[in-house]
């Protein structure tokens, strides 16, 4: 039999509504000529992520791993593409493409996929990772769609365990500086993935990410020194120096880039509706762009100021099948 071009490999806490959605997204799909590997807690003993790709990476037989979220889905012609891709591009150590928001999320889901995917509320991370872009060389990409030719893995080391989150950050910095590798953004690699309603659940996503990218910024400048990190943080000064101002001063001229920036704001608006999307999520999308920011932002300088940064998921013992810790 032949080997299969692709592996695909999930990793996940636990079997779930999200991941039997995606198992049955993979069976529709065009092109069959790859496996799936769901590593679990149970089957790995760990509660990290990043543990359970390598595992994964381990024990696949084809030549490209292919990293999903156990809530993400392929589209139906992905490795159709994704085909297409690796042969026309054998040189290329990777290959990435948008993160779209399923339809059947409810509302709050659709308004956290708006943010994401605005120029606005993207900021640092850029637009093109949640919405159709035109193709580009990334060096940074996350794992929740990220296809990496299993020799370039090996040699680049596989995802750094220490990182949780970043990890992906870490494997594309290696990629690119150190083996001096392509990483491929195509907007035909299409996947679907479920966001965290608005407003709490899609915070604490934030927190992680937020505090990890201000460490990035002194552990990997490479490809984390970037302005677009910064701005929500220059945005939180700007309103401190603001209520300064209206307390103690109040010069008028300081009040120009507020409204610039609620001008902007209300622009997204309009551009939500005029992409039909439903009033109630754009308004609830438009509100909580600035909430965003402000959250970010606070939270990149606390990384940015930390010595060490560590997030640990708990622990699973196989023996009694428990987490350790909680």
């Amino acid at each position: 039999m032949k080997s299969p071009k692709f592996s695909v490999i999930i990793p996940v806490r636990k079997t779930n509504e999200y991941l039997q959605e995606t198992i049955s997204k993979l069976k529709k799909q065009s092109f069959k000529n790859f496996e799936v590997l769901i590593i679990t807690d149970k089957v790995s003993g760990s509660a990290n992520p990043s543990e359970k790709r390598n595992l994964g990476a381990q024990k696949a037989k084809g030549e490209y791993l292919v990293f999903f979220d156990d809530d993400s889905y392929p589209h139906k012609n992905y490795f159709k593409n994704a085909l297409k891709l690796v042969e026309n591009n054998p040189k290329f150590a990777a290959f990435c493409g948008p993160c779209l928001t399923p339809p059947k999320d409810n509302l709050y889901q659709k308004a956290s996929g708006l943010v994401w995917g605005s120029w606005l509320g993207s900021g640092g991370a850029g637009i093109y990772r949640n919405s159709i872009q035109k193709a580009r060389f990334v060096d940074d990409y996350p794992s929740v769609n990220l296809i990496v030719k299993k020799n370039d893995f090996n040699l680049a080391g596989g995802f750094d365990v220490s990182f949780w989150p970043g990890e992906d950050t870490v494997l594309c910095l290696n990629l690119v500086k150190n083996l001096n590798k392509k990483i491929l953004y195509n907007p035909s690699l299409i996947v679907y993935h479920h966001r965290r309603s608005v407003i709490l659940p899609h915070l604490q996503q934030i927190t992680r990410y937020a505090v990890q990218r201000g460490f990035f910024v002194k552990k990997f400048p490479e490809t984390s020194l970037k302005i677009g990190y910064f701005i929500p943080s220059f945005f939180v000064f700007y309103l401190i120096i603001l209520i300064i101002n209206l307390l103690i001063f109040n010069y008028y001229l300081l009040y120009i880039p507020l409204y610039l920036y609620l001008s902007i704001l209300f622009f997204t608006l309009l551009i939500f509706l005029s992409k039909k999307n439903n009033l109630k999520v754009s308004l609830l999308a438009t509100i909580t762009i600035p909430i965003t920011h402000l959250y970010y932002g606070i939270l990149f300088l606390h990384g940015l100021f930390k010595k060490e940064v560590k997030f640990k998921a708990h622990a699973f013992n196989k023996k009694t099948g428990k987490y350790i810790g909680g």
